[in-house]
């Protein structure tokens, strides 16, 4: 692939007043995709937005710890879009104003999850089957605030029931400001191939970003593929979880420096860094000036330590296969019981002792 249509490919993406440059995102992926994952790889480079976890209106709603813990995010993240996702318009309207007022600087919609709990609740990809539902959702969410609201859908719910393009000219006539496509079907889940012809399709249907989605592994391929289907930008899931580089390598490419591989001791800092976040996190807040604080309930601390060993060895599932040895990381990380041994695995094999 020649240099100069990768460098003429590029350009910011206005979403509302959003300006998101380069126009490379982290996609939501549900236990992977957290704040401390998604600073990491703002660090790195190339990376114009981040989207959270996918969070529940009605957990936003009632105010539920776990619900704000996922649509939680740092200045360092920004620009951010929090996904929520809900079938009822005026949930979904309410707590986009709740996101909001927490100062995200988007609200994706969710109408891509294709896991059952999700869509039986008449959200996720199944408000594909009931484009006005999904149209009231976001017109609902539109007038009840100011910042940009936004969607990622699928191709559809199946191979039957194909209409991105269509909901897509209805949703961006409801007022959403940008739309994603994932280019499998929610039958499909994860298998087969994305189709880029019809992300191609959707982003020639409507005046609005449109952002594509789907099996971007390769840096080439997030700059290729946004000249091929004439996108305004990529959202990457799996890639970057497998390699938090590729978003700062495809901004190289495109520059004209080529995609810098990460050297062994940078990928092991990655994964020491991401304990150090996470460590952070979960952390109780100093009491108020002239109060005294309450002792902490016996085994708090070994709890957090389990919390953070799962979430690296979720992590090292992904990160593993892109790198030398990685199946034999896999298994040391997932025998480790403390963070002090997952430190000790992660620095002996990136020293090469492994």
């Amino acid at each position: 692939m020649n240099q100069e249509p990768l460098l003429s490919a590029l350009a910011p993406v206005d979403i509302g007043a959003v300006r998101v440059w380069p126009p490379f995102g982290v996609a939501p992926m549900a236990g992977l995709t957290d704040s401390a994952f998604r600073r990491l790889v703002k660090r790195e480079g190339g990376c114009g937005l981040v989207v959270s976890e996918m969070v529940s209106s009605e957990g936003i709603v009632r105010g539920g710890d776990r619900s704000l813990e996922f649509a939680g995010f740092t200045e360092e993240e920004r620009p951010v879009a929090v996904q929520v996702f809900g079938g009822d318009p005026g949930h979904m309207a309410e707590a986009a104003r709740v996101l909001e007022a927490r100062g995200t600087d988007i609200v994706d919609v969710n109408m891509g999850c294709p896991v059952p709990r999700v869509a039986r609740h008449e959200a996720g990809c199944s408000l594909m089957r009931d484009p006005e539902q999904a149209a009231q959702i976001v017109e609902a969410m539109v007038r009840a605030v100011c910042v940009p609201v936004t969607v990622k859908m699928r191709a559809g719910w199946s191979d039957g029931q194909v209409n991105a393009p269509e909901l897509a000219r209805r949703l961006a006539g409801a007022g959403a400001a940008a739309i994603t496509v994932h280019g499998r079907t929610a039958a499909q889940a994860y298998k087969g191939a994305a189709d880029w012809d019809l992300i191609r399709r959707v982003a020639e249907s409507v005046t609005i970003p449109v952002l594509g989605n789907g099996d971007l592994v390769e840096p080439a391929a997030l700059v290729g593929r946004m000249r091929s289907a004439g996108v305004a930008g990529v959202l990457v899931g799996r890639g970057v979880v497998r390699n938090p580089w590729l978003l700062a390598q495809a901004a190289g490419l495109a520059a004209g420096s080529g995609a810098r591989r990460p050297s062994a001791a940078e990928q092991g800092r990655f994964l020491l860094d991401y304990i150090d976040l996470l460590l952070g996190e979960r952390v109780r807040p100093a009491p108020r000036p002239g109060r005294r604080r309450q002792p902490s309930r016996p085994g708090a601390a070994i709890g957090h330590e389990r919390w953070v060993i799962n979430k690296l060895r979720a992590l090292v599932t992904w990160f593993s296969k892109g790198i030398e040895g990685g199946q034999r990381l896999r298994v040391a990380v997932n025998v480790a019981e403390t963070v002090a041994e997952l430190r000790e695995v992660i620095e002996r094999h990136f020293a090469g002792d492994a």
